[in-house]
């Protein structure tokens, strides 16, 4: 479909390559699946007003943990360990875990996981489009569709991703923020069929989309106001809400 209005996007990283739900001002619009980000940004550069994306942007380069993958671990509660410390910012250019965790092991003193290891590429892949095309930069930001989940639901979430109940618990989460999402969703899974994109990622980046695109509520960052990396990238995770979210018990 070609994108000719502004469009608000909600991209998805997985094994079906980079899943990106548009809306415009009015509603959903199309869904489609691309192999490298570059060639999104490049599908929707002239249009893109905001694109949310759910790898880290902005990495630190030694010792220390984001404040922002802290703060989402607080407020997610149960839901924590969805939050994936990622590599340092040499260690995501490694193609080899043994090399990748050696790296982080000497810049930030702790190993590297496996599941942040699998994300290295498409960390790096965003990393290299906002530190190469400044207008990239203005469009794409970070966040974490656990965080934008439980914003929506007002509280947070029991069940990870995979199972019924946790797709019953996103899908009233989203349904409680907008009663349009569940034929939302419905739509971007027809228009992804045949492609590697699972549930879950159809239901994380209409989560994203919805959170990019002006509604109830505001856009809010984790922190609220976000330091920036050595390269100028800032370290924050979005979410929309009328309230702040705060840590939970």
């Amino acid at each position: 479909p070609a994108a000719s209005r502004a469009a608000y996007l909600g991209v998805d990283r997985s094994n079906s390559g980079w899943l990106a739900v548009a809306f415009d001002r009015t509603g959903f619009d199309h869904a489609a699946v691309f192999e490298e980000v570059g060639g999104l940004w490049h599908r929707y550069e002239e249009v893109t007003e905001r694109a949310l994306v759910d790898v880290p942007i902005g990495l630190r380069e030694s010792s220390g943990e984001r404040e922002c993958d802290r703060l989402a671990r607080q407020v997610l509660g149960p839901r924590g360990a969805a939050v994936v410390t990622p590599p340092v910012r040499e260690a995501t250019r490694k193609r080899r875990y043994p090399a990748a965790t050696r790296v982080n092991e000497r810049t930030a003193g702790r190993e590297l996981s496996k599941r942040a290891f699998a994300v290295s590429d498409a960390i790096a892949a965003v990393d290299d489009l906002l530190r190469n095309v400044p207008e990239a930069r203005g469009a794409f930001a970070e966040a974490h569709p656990e965080v934008c989940f439980r914003a929506f639901a007002g509280s947070p979430l029991e069940h990870s991703a995979e199972p019924a109940g946790g797709y019953a618990e996103r899908l009233t989460a989203l349904a409680t923020f907008d009663a349009d999402a569940p034929p939302v969703v419905q739509r971007v899974a027809e228009a992804v069929a045949g492609t590697e994109a699972t549930v879950a990622d159809v239901l994380n980046a209409v989560a994203l989309a919805y959170t990019a695109r002006p509604g109830p509520g505001r856009l809010r960052s984790l922190p609220p106001d976000p330091p920036r990396d050595p390269k100028g990238l800032p370290m924050g995770t979005r979410y929309r809400g009328t309230d702040l979210l705060e840590a939970t018990a």
